[in-house]
């Protein structure tokens, strides 16, 4: 094997020139909203079962979920859902082969946002 310095080699070199851009960022917001979305069905899981096994159970995680924290919790749930969704819809019309173009996938991860931040308002209203 040959004769190589491993102690002073550098690191990669796109950890010194790589700039993050919005298409790789809202796909990475695409991943944690996705893991969000399922710590929030948890807490749902929880308040279901608690409902079905004891009144004091409920109590406890049906006043939290109610509280100020849990309106939070909630909304900003409803917020990565919508996220998570639009993402994944901009992949089944990336899957097509359309709106591949930089400027248009920039134009699509601003859109998410925005639509995502819209769609959770009207539902916040709603309900």
């Amino acid at each position: 094997m040959a004769d190589v310095n491993r102690g002073k080699r550098p690191l990669s070199p796109h950890l010194t020139i790589y700039r993050p851009q919005l298409t790789s960022m809202s796909s990475i917001m695409v991943r944690i909203t996705g893991i969000a979305a399922l710590a929030v069905a948890l807490l749902v899981v929880w308040w279901l079962l608690a409902a079905a096994t004891s009144e004091s159970a409920f109590a406890f995680i049906d006043g939290l979920l109610r509280s100020w924290l849990g309106d939070i919790v909630m909304l900003l749930a409803a917020w990565a859902i919508f996220y998570h969704m639009l993402g994944r819809l901009r992949h089944v019309v990336w899957d097509f082969g359309y709106c591949l173009e930089v400027e248009t996938s920039e134009k699509l991860g601003v859109g998410m946002f925005i639509g995502a931040t819209v769609l959770t308002v009207l539902a916040a209203l709603v309900v």
